[in-house]
């Protein structure tokens, strides 16, 4: 046991890093790193991604409120387009867990590796879209975020790979989109974290030390560990291009969802 909790130390000090870079909340690796960790383990495989993806909504809490204050500290947060997403953010979340509990891990998986194969792919090709639009309305916000929400807690992350592109569209500076990005991710992370609890309490066969579908051991030490390198990541964003080492997360993520790809067929 003592083993694996250096192996998510390690592994936290690794997905902090580019959670504060990317302002993500390092979900996408984390779920395929955990669902390899967790397989290793002999954990239930019918329920193998269910605790990937509430382990890792837990851990972006943690990671969320890091990456917010480093970026806060810059000038970066633009708190008007948090408190407009709040409520459509929250309410897509619960609905995700709740579907995400209905499903078997098996089409789970298949849905967040399709998921990540396209993420990927724009992170390496450093898709920039046309900036000729403007935030939309209250309606038009809440309606988004209810979507980012939904797909967020389906995939386990804290909605930068969506939020991020969507706030480029709109004319906010990248700084801003990415240092709004991880605000974003805090409401997500919180009720992400409370519908896989509460939909895994009355589940049997799951890992001691499980509180639901959050695994308490791989929360511990991811979150040790991104409170170290989250902040030299946000610290980073403010100095250099972050093109290259887009390109490099998004090779690691390709090969993980690759290998997850692998394992189902």
């Amino acid at each position: 046991m003592e083993l694996w909790w250096i192996v998510y130390l390690l592994m936290g000090l690794f997905v902090g890093f580019f959670a504060g870079l990317l302002g993500i909340g390092g979900g996408l690796i984390l779920v395929s790193l955990m669902v390899y960790l967790f397989t290793l383990q002999g954990f239930p495989v019918d329920r193998l991604l269910h605790l990937a993806l509430g382990t890792s909504m837990a851990s972006i809490i943690f990671t969320s409120i890091a990456s917010l204050r480093a970026h806060h500290k810059h000038g970066a947060v633009r708190w008007d387009i948090l408190r407009a997403a709040v409520p459509g953010l929250i309410a897509g979340t619960l609905i995700g867990t709740l579907v995400a509990d209905q499903f078997k891990s098996k089409y789970l998986a298949i849905f967040f590796v399709v998921f990540v194969y396209y993420s990927a792919l724009r992170m390496f090709a450093n898709a920039k879209p046309k900036l000729t639009r403007q935030l939309p309305g209250k309606a038009g916000m809440s309606a988004t975020a209810l979507i980012v929400g939904l797909v967020s807690s389906l995939v386990g992350v804290g909605g930068g790979v969506m939020t991020i592109p969507l706030m480029s569209l709109c004319n906010v500076p990248m700084r801003q989109a990415i240092g709004t990005s991880a605000a974003l991710g805090l409401p997500i992370a919180v009720a992400g974290s409370a519908g896989f609890i509460l939909t895994g309490l009355d589940k049997d066969h799951l890992p001691a030390m499980s509180l639901g579908y959050v695994y308490l051991p791989a929360l511990i030490g991811i979150v040790v560990g991104t409170f170290v390198t989250v902040p030299l990541g946000a610290r980073m964003t403010q100095r250099m291009p972050v093109t290259t080492l887009r390109r490099i997360f998004a090779v690691i993520l390709f090969i993980l969802a690759t290998r997850m790809l692998w394992s189902l067929f």
